[in-house]
């Protein structure tokens, strides 16, 4: 007789239970990880896209490893939708967008405005807009614009400011806020 027998609970079911009531977003490095250290060994992340009509809900790292198939999910999600292109997006990235998602308390998921940018669409928007950077992060899948409805700009920037991981744009006027794993700054307003 298994377990899965005895108890009517299988492992997998179990581990099923346990991610949807767990949200947890350990960044695999900088001061990120200690706010959510002994939280468990699980990464969420939870996204839809208004220009696609996608959603994305998974655990992305499970047991100390990113899951390769998932991530392969993520990537494609965070494609220039405008173009089709697919690059391999920085897991940092995620990790940042995961743990200010977590600091936040929201059940919510972010929606993605921007994620990879060919470099074709970031001349598009640079030659259309003044804050778009020549060399911006997305084009390296390092960078994404994210929005939150139940949450203010404000808010989300203070939460990934306080991962203290990356660059974290505000950008009140149009509702987003931009995260990256480069160097750590900030502006906007």
């Amino acid at each position: 007789m298994t377990t899965e027998t005895k108890t009517g609970i299988s492992r997998r079911g179990l581990l099923g239970a346990f991610a949807a009531t767990m949200v947890v977003a350990a960044p695999t490095y900088s001061n990120a990880f200690g706010f959510l250290r002994g939280a468990g060994d699980i990464r969420r992340i939870r996204m839809y896209s208004g220009r696609t009509g996608e959603s994305l809900d998974t655990i992305y790292w499970l047991d100390g490893d990113y899951i390769p198939e998932v991530f392969k999910e993520i990537n494609h999600f965070m494609r220039d939708w405008r173009s089709g292109d697919v690059v391999t997006m920085d897991a940092r990235t995620v990790d940042i967008m995961a743990a200010s998602h977590r600091l936040m308390d929201v059940s919510e998921p972010y929606m993605l405005l921007s994620g990879y940018r060919s470099p074709a669409t970031n001349a598009m928007l640079r030659a259309q807009s003044s804050g778009v950077a020549r060399n911006s992060l997305h084009m390296k899948g390092q960078a994404a614009d994210l929005r939150l409805e139940s949450r203010s700009v404000g808010q989300m920037a203070r939460a990934a400011a306080t991962c203290n991981a990356g660059g974290v744009g505000r950008y009140s006027r149009s509702n987003f806020v931009h995260m990256d794993c480069g160097p750590v700054r900030s502006w906007g307003g």
